[in-house]
Parts: C-alpha cells; structure tokens; sequence
C-alpha cells in the first residue's frame, strides 16, 4: 500500500488538543470547563497521542516507502533524540519559570504544586533522574511518553504496513498487561502514563492512518441506521451525562448504581482504564463520521488550529512554558474570572503566533 498526502482535519484537531492540554493545565481556569475532558470519561491527552500516531506512521510510512526502512529508522531516531534534548531543555526552563512565579506568588506554594520539591531536596539524583526520564514534574508527563514511543516505532513499522492487524493485536496483548508493568519515576514511583497501557493507542493512531489510505466501499445508508455509529454516539451520551453527574454528587450517587460504581472506578489514567480508551474511541469514530472535509478548514479560525497541529511539538513545549506564567498572573490578578480569562486566551494567541512564524519561516526557507 502506498500512503499519500494528510488528512488537514488531523492537524485541526491536534491544534485543538494542544488548546484543551493548555487550558487544563491552568488551576482554576474557566475556559478548562469548556475542555473534551468535562463530557466524558477521555480527555485531551488522547487525542494528543492517538493523532501523534496517526502523523507519525503516515509521515515516516511514507519515509520507508520512498527510502527504504533504515532510512525511515534513522530518522524516527533522529527525532527521538531531539525529543530528548527538548525535554531536558524544557524542564530547565520550566524549573527557571516557577521558581521565579514563586518568589512573586505568596498565597501559594508553586513549587511544592508543580512537583518541583524533589529537585531541592535531592538535586544530584533528581538530574540524574531527568537524564533517565524518571524526573517528571507536572506538565512534563507527556513527552517522555512520546519519546518512548517514537524509539519502539522503527521496531512494528514494517509489519504495521504490511499486517496491521498483527500489529494491533499484540499491542493490545500488551495494553492488556499494563496494570503489573510500568516504568519506574522518581522516588520509587511510576510513569503517570504508563507506556506499557498508551502504546495501544499510538499504534491504533497509526493502524488508522494506513486504514484511512485503503479505498473504501460507498456507505448508502444515514448514519442513524449504521450499528456501530448508532451505539457510539450512545455511549458518548451516557458517558457524558455521567461525567456532568460528578459535579452533583447527590444526582450522581441516585443515578450510578452501586455494583457499576465499584467496577467503574476508579477510571485510570496512568494504565488508560477501558471505559477511558472506549470513549476516546467512539468519540474518534463519531468524529471521523460526521466532521467532513470541506471549506470550512479554510476559515481564520481553523487555519491557525490547522497550523498549530503541524507544529505541534513547539506549541506544546509552548503551552508548558506558558501554563505556570498564566497561573502566576492569575494569582497577582486576584484570581478574578477577567484576569483568568484573559490569560487564558493570551497563551492560546502567543501559540498561534509561534505556529505562523514557523510556517512563514518554513515557507520562506523553501523559497
């Protein structure tokens, strides 16, 4: 099979990801109740990942194809090393950014709420553990998940475009075996997302980008008489209106019955709990379903999210920089609903703005 060119709504919603990550990563943030993560039991993060997959097997599929597969290795490592020293830049940085936002802030201790104590208390091993991709404070979580995932890449790529079945299958043997198999953090933890449980979803972003090149038979029949869209969108309602149900504990407790509550939770998101990954699933099947391709992609606002989402690596390493300076102006500000709003929507512009200059100093580099 032969990949082709990329699917814009990919890169529109991850544009959309990397908003919802920023917003929620913002205490108290009004604009994180409008974020996927208060309708269902998913959040940002899997859109993040499973379209992380989806880019990268489509991108160094193509790679392989044209160039042959250690051609295609070379430089999914490449990237992965990059990844690394970004991560390791980054959190310094980010260590820099809190520890000045805390010498400012003096209702709250910033330090101790980005997970930042460790590095004071035990310094030496604490830089060890960042080297190792132990170290991980708050907002950090999701990079050294995603190196992991680029350096196993080069290993299931020549069967994922061959027999992505086979390759799905195992991850999910694997996925299954997540809740006994983690990797260790900073003082005798664990990875808050285990990649023994998030691989499955990087690999189904990739067996779905190989599926959406596959010619398809014409579907004649409404989407309400089609089984699998019927029942998405089902469980997508039940699941949303039980998440609603959370901020009332009293219509939540009349409403879940006993036995589900206790097989329901607690609804991991460290070894990405089922029901989690099934919402995600159905929301990314809905999606697929109804979002067309079309003009609308071609509107001032979807551009700069499709524009955000090519670049989303600097976006995002953008928004973590970001998310503690706009918590710091929230609470110089007094912690009012303006000023919180108004930093809220400035990250979101400073993002924009990173993208478009990236695009117009690629444009201009091509030229």
């Amino acid at each position: 099979m032969t990949l082709n060119g990329r699917d814009h709504r990919i890169d529109f919603f991850r544009g959309l990801a990397l908003i919802f990550i920023f917003w929620d990563h913002i205490p108290h943030n009004p604009l994180a109740e409008f974020t996927v993560r208060n309708f269902g039991f998913s959040d940002a993060a899997e859109i993040f990942v499973f379209l992380a997959g989806y880019a990268a097997v489509l991108a160094y599929g193509k790679i392989a194809q044209r160039d042959g597969l250690l051609v295609a290795s070379v430089k999914i490592l490449r990237r992965a090393w990059v990844l690394y020293v970004v991560h390791i830049f980054l959190l310094a940085v980010l260590m820099g950014i809190v520890f000045f936002a805390n010498n400012h802030v003096e209702t709250r201790d910033l330090v101790q709420e980005m997970g930042l104590q460790y590095f004071l208390s035990n310094p030496q091993q604490a830089l060890t553990d960042e080297l190792l991709l132990r170290f991980k404070p708050n907002l950090m979580d999701p990079l050294p998940l995603y190196i992991v995932l680029l350096l196993g890449l080069p290993l299931v790529l020549p069967m994922l475009l061959r027999k992505a079945g086979y390759v799905v299958a195992a991850s999910l043997a694997l996925y299954l075996l997540a809740p006994v198999w983690n990797l260790a953090a900073q003082e005798g933890g664990v990875w808050f997302f285990n990649p023994m449980a998030w691989q499955f979803l990087f690999i189904l972003g990739g067996a779905a980008a190989i599926h959406g090149q596959q010619p398809k038979a014409a579907q004649n029949r409404p989407l309400s008489r089609q089984p699998v869209f019927v029942g998405a969108v089902l469980y997508l309602l039940v699941t949303g209106l039980l998440a609603l149900s959370w901020r009332w504990p009293q219509f939540h407790d009349a409403l879940m019955p006993l036995w589900l509550g206790e097989y329901l939770y607690p609804i991991s998101k460290t070894n990405l709990s089922p029901v989690r990954l099934l919402h995600f699933l159905a929301l990314a099947y809905v999606a697929a379903k109804v979002v067309p391709h079309g003009n609308w992609l071609n509107n001032r606002v979807a551009r700069q999210a499709c524009r955000m989402g090519r670049y989303s690596l600097e976006v995002f390493c953008l928004g973590v920089i970001l998310a503690p300076l706009a918590d710091m102006l929230n609470a110089l500000g007094g912690d009012g609903f303006v000023v919180k709003v108004f930093s809220a929507l400035m990250g979101v512009g400073i993002m924009a703005v990173l993208a478009a200059w990236l695009d117009w100093n690629k444009r201009l580099n091509r030229k």
